[in-house]
């Protein structure tokens, strides 16, 4: 079974007996991504059709909003795309992206993951989350430390939805943050990766 095999978020709570929960823990703030980033994606919404396949939302807007978060974090994260991972013949498969903390051997080992990002593929969030979830399960047992929060973002390009799993509880933050407001959006980000880094200090 793999991490796409999972439909919903009830479907992987019945099997894993994780509780659902939610609450705003992502701050919500308006934060500006440089002007190089601002200048390429106005270009792109201007002249390219940015929501017309999966693949033109993930090459023009994920990835390279993810990036534009992660340039300010590199020294001591990696950031991963389509990396495969498993934990066992039931959690296995290829998150879309993985933030991890950054191996002492270099940025070809995948160290400790802390946050998946899933594509809602056809914008199918109920879907998106579940795969998530399983995700985050995944990363949790790899991780060996469930009190340790994962994170898992859900998105399409154009709507934004964030999660976190501590233990046997996953926290869903009822709040969207949607591209329209990319400043809220980057923002959002921002807050989650300050949350990563407060954790690793503690």
């Amino acid at each position: 079974m793999a991490f796409s095999d999972f439909k919903t978020i009830s479907e992987v709570q019945e099997k894993y007996k994780i509780k659902y929960t939610e609450d705003n823990f992502i701050v919500s703030q308006e934060l500006s991504p440089s002007d190089n980033f601002l200048d390429d994606f106005e270009f792109n919404k201007e002249n390219i059709d940015i929501f017309t396949s999966e693949a033109s939302r993930s090459e023009i807007i994920i990835s390279p909003l993810l990036r534009e978060v992660y340039k300010k974090h590199y020294q001591g994260y990696s950031f991963w795309i389509q990396k495969s991972i498993s934990y066992d013949e039931d959690l296995s498969g290829t998150p879309d992206y993985i933030f991890s903390r950054r191996s002492e051997l270099g940025k070809t080992v995948l160290e400790t993951p802390i946050v998946i990002v899933a594509e809602a593929k056809k914008n199918d969030f109920q879907q998106g989350w579940g795969q998530c979830l399983a995700e985050l399960i995944a990363v949790q047992k790899m991780n060996n430390n469930p009190q340790r929060a994962v994170y898992g973002i859900v998105t399409d390009g154009n709507l934004w939805q964030f999660g976190k799993l501590i233990v046997d509880i996953f926290t869903k933050n009822p709040a969207n943050f949607t591209i329209d407001n990319l400043s809220k959006v980057y923002g959002a980000l921002e807050s989650l990766v300050q949350l990563v880094e407060q954790e690793d200090k503690t």
